[in-house]
């Protein structure tokens, strides 16, 4: 989420103009921005696109992620966020878990 904000300059836990309103914010701050770095986020604005399921995930202020480092092997988790068809395989099975 903060990688994302940094990046792309998008807040992505808030609804619609609320993320806007957050970009408005920040130029209103003292926090000093380049020209370089203010055209390279606006290119990156125009060309940035998350799928709505992810979108929705973020929102809600829950992910669903994968664990990706074996177990044993050092003190830190690896992992990954679940998106496309991976998210909807195992948002099938959170349904069908939460019905029986």
């Amino acid at each position: 989420k903060q990688w994302y904000l940094k990046k792309y300059g998008v807040d992505l836990g808030k609804k619609g103009k609320g993320a806007q309103k957050k970009d408005t914010k920040e130029a209103e701050e003292p926090e000093k921005k380049s020209r370089h770095v203010i055209f390279k986020l606006k290119a990156r604005e125009a060309k940035q696109k998350l799928d709505p399921s992810v979108e929705e995930q973020f929102q809600s202020g829950r992910l669903l992620a994968a664990v990706s480092s074996r177990p044993g092997q050092c003190g830190r988790c690896d992992g990954y966020v679940l998106e496309g068809e991976e998210l909807t395989f195992y948002k099938r099975k959170l349904e069908k878990k939460k019905k029986a």
